[in-house]
């Protein structure tokens, strides 16, 4: 185990910055200090809470540029897609620090046997987030703040290759007014954070990342009898039906596979497309995703980053190489480019079919797979053959026919209908089958981490 995390500029491969990791013994007092402060947080009032969390949005504002900057050079995410990274949680800070206490208020319910039953929902204490690289601070704000809100302390594992990014979340919101280890970064190794799963202060689990780390952090916190909520990795589908517009599809679908260097959970992945439109479709699309500019993050006029990390890319190579072998077909890119940096071009891939990594698995970076469907019911069938579910998308001109789709056919959480979009406040994200379990945003991930308590007046 090394003894540092290390920060690498994958632009340029340059080392940024290395933090000691934690001894055991300052990880546990740091526990300890989270629940300390906890014990102080829980008893404030909710719109106490609310107030500082609407603080910690004002606060975020003020850096947006510099928070963009860092995690251009942490993770090699486009810097104009930075900036709109940190608004958005600026607005998650807005939407929970209004609606929270509200969603979060007494409930009384009339009961037969007394004058009334009160329906409280508590915090349980520390919840431990174990989160990723691809979105810095998306990822942290997401399950902080709701639970924040609920009164809950936070504790924070971040990514290795984004640790400059958590530590500056911690400094903005103890500027905004969080009191201090309330939100606290554990600088610190796989091995011990399995011991802070166990930890008797800790009552909840959160991981974004990988199905394959899902269910290994799922069955140390089952053993330690520790809720989890899980949002795993997808494939997700974005179905071109036989009434699609399909020049809208197509410049969707490109947003779709390439936003954040084409290295999130919730990309359009697999792009499964009717007999009727397919060689109007792909011909425009692989037109499109071969114009796209690779090259430095930080300059505007670029479509197109680097992957965060080399072992990515190359991981990304080998999934496109392995499927080529099962017999897809490269349109256009799936060539390492000669240059400094940790890049991958647009790529698309046809003649995709099972058992190929293209289909069956997901591929973390701007590699589209192009599956033709005979009709709309074989369309729907493809995007359900997959152990995934978080989301995916339709595009079709019956509005009416496509919600209902959506709602009684497609086996995801979510699903976007003649567009695409990554999170919204106000509306639950979360996934089914190997895309994990439990909700967050909307309201619904206030409760995930809460005692839902039920008190009986008689």
């Amino acid at each position: 185990m090394s003894d540092h995390l290390t920060t690498i500029n994958p632009a340029t491969g340059e080392t940024l910055n290395t933090y000691p990791v934690m001894s055991d013994a300052d990880m546990n007092a740091a526990i300890a200090k989270c629940h300390e402060a906890y014990l102080e947080w829980r008893m404030r009032s909710l719109e106490e809470r609310a107030k500082v969390i609407k603080a910690i949005g004002v606060e975020l504002r003020k850096h947006v540029d510099d928070y963009a900057e860092l995690m251009t050079k942490e993770v090699g995410k486009l810097y104009k897609d930075g900036k709109q990274e940190v608004e958005l949680c600026a607005q998650i800070c807005d939407y929970t620090a209004e609606y929270g206490p509200k969603e979060l208020a007494d409930e009384e319910r009339e009961i037969q046997t007394g004058r009334k039953g009160i329906v409280s929902y508590s915090p349980i204490g520390i919840v431990y987030g174990i989160q990723p690289w691809n979105f810095p601070l998306y990822q942290a704000i997401r399950y902080s703040i709701s639970n924040l809100m609920a009164g809950n302390g936070i504790l924070l594992k971040h990514a290795e290759s984004c640790t400059g990014s958590g530590l500056k979340l911690r400094d903005i919101y103890e500027a905004a007014g969080l009191p201090k280890h309330l939100f606290t970064v554990l600088l610190i190794s796989h091995d011990q954070s399995d011991a802070v799963i166990e930890h008797e202060l800790v009552r909840g689990v959160t991981l974004t990342g990988s199905d394959g780390a899902g269910r290994i952090v799922a069955e140390k916190a089952g053993k330690a009898l520790k809720k989890t909520v899980l949002e795993l990795g997808s494939n997700d589908a974005y179905l071109v039906l036989e009434d699609a517009d399909v020049e809208l599809a197509v410049k969707t679908c490109v947003q779709g596979r390439l936003f954040n260097n084409g290295e999130t959970c919730v990309n359009a992945k697999r792009f499964i497309v009717t007999d009727k439109v397919y060689d109007a479709f792909t011909e425009n699309f692989i037109k499109a995703m071969s114009d796209i500019k690779l090259g430095d993050p930080f300059d505007e006029d670029t479509q197109l980053g680097p992957i965060a990390r080399e072992d990515l890319r190359d991981t990304l190579a080998d999934q496109v190489k392995k499927s080529v072998e099962k017999g897809a077909t490269i349109s256009c890119g799936g060539e390492v480019p000669d240059r400094e940096g940790y890049y991958y071009p647009s790529t698309v891939l046809t003649d995709v079919k099972p058992g190929q990594p293209a289909y069956d698995d997901e591929l973390f970076g701007p590699v589209a797979s192009v599956i033709r469907a005979k009709d709309d019911e074989d369309a729907m069938r493809i995007a359900n053959d997959s152990r995934y579910g978080l989301g995916g998308g339709i595009f079709s001109k019956n509005e009416d026919r496509a919600i209902e789709l959506a709602q009684k056919q497609f086996d995801t959480g979510m699903v976007m209908i003649n567009g695409y979009g990554i999170a919204t406040p106000n509306m639950p994200f979360g996934g089914v089958k190997d895309s994990g379990y439990g909700r967050e945003h909307g309201g619904y991930g206030m409760k995930e981490f809460v005692n839902t308590k039920a008190v009986f007046v008689y």
